[in-house]
This record gives structure tokens, C-alpha cells and sequence, in this order.
């Protein structure tokens, strides 16, 4: 076996292959396991685990980390990210501080400038997304812009 897979750092193309084959396959089932909406949704809260995830994982296929305790350490995460994941959609108070809440940044003809402040927002920055997501050059053609959880702003039309 360790001539298939290999062992510490002295690797060579196929045993790094075939690591990453088997590690493909533990990734499909950690993505099972953290549900898709962490590749899909692209929040805070997901991106955490698909950068700690991927940073871990490498370590095992170039030989830098111990294959079983790695992935070990990464099923961890994928588990703890499913038990958070579960708490904030039950519980309001913890979707609030692990996704954090949205911004409205305009509404009734009025600029919130605190809010942009929190947001580390100019005017020009929440104009650029009038254009891109309204497709409107005028804060007056719209009811409300608000910052999403995700980051990005949405644009409600005025009818």
C-alpha cells in the first residue's frame, strides 16, 4: 500500500495521483455531509469551510500532514460546520452572529448613511450597484437597496 500511496514528503506523481483520487471521493461525501448550499450559497459562513477544507486536504495529497488524521480534522470541520448550520436555522439568535444581518442602505428616497458607514460603503459604491443590479442610473427609480448577508446588494424597483 505505501508504495501506491507512498509516505512523508518524498512522493512521486503517482502516489500524489492516487491521493488525490481517494481524496476526491472523501471530498464528494464531505459535500454530501456539509450539504450543497456551502458551494452555492458563497456566504461568510460557507466560504470558511470550503477554504479550510481545501487547505487542509492539500496537506494530505503533497504528503505534508498525516493522511487519517487530516481527514479526520476535516471531518470535524465538515461537522461542526452541519451542527452550526442546523443551530442557525433553528435558532435566530445564532443565524444573527454566524451569518450576520442585512443592510438597508436606501429606502423612501432617503440614503441610510449609517448604515453604508457599517457596510465601509460610499455612495458611489452602492450607485455602481444600482446600475449592475437594477439597471437604473437613479437612487429615484427604486423603493430600497439593501446589503444582503451574502455581500451583495439588492435592488427592489419601484412599480
Amino acid at each position: 500500500m505505501s508504495r501506491i500511496f507512498g509516505e512523508g514528503k518524498d512522493l512521486n506523481a503517482l502516489n500524489m495521483g492516487c491521493r488525490a483520487l481517494v481524496l476526491y471521493f472523501i471530498m464528494l461525501l464531505f459535500i454530501r455531509i456539509s450539504g450543497t448550499r456551502t458551494f452555492g450559497k458563497k456566504t461568510a459562513f460557507d466560504n470558511i469551510i470550503v477554504i479550510t477544507i481545501g487547505a487542509l486536504l492539500s496537506r494530505v495529497v503533497v504528503g505534508a500532514s498525516a493522511f487519517m488524521p487530516t481527514v479526520t480534522a476535516g471531518f470535524v470541520l465538515v461537522m461542526l460546520h452541519r451542527a452550526l448550520a442546523w443551530a442557525s436555522l433553528h435558532h435566530q439568535w445564532v443565524d444573527r452572529i454566524i451569518k450576520g444581518s442585512e443592510r438597508i442602505l436606501y429606502t423612501q428616497g432617503q440614503i441610510d448613511q449609517q448604515n453604508l458607514d457599517k457596510s465601509l460603503m460610499s455612495k458611489g459604491d452602492l450607485m455602481e450597484s444600482v446600475r449592475i443590479n437594477g439597471n437604473l442610473n437613479d437612487l429615484e427609480a427604486i423603493n430600497e437597496a439593501r446589503l444582503e448577508r451574502t455581500g451583495e446588494i439588492s435592488i427592489i424597483k419601484k412599480e
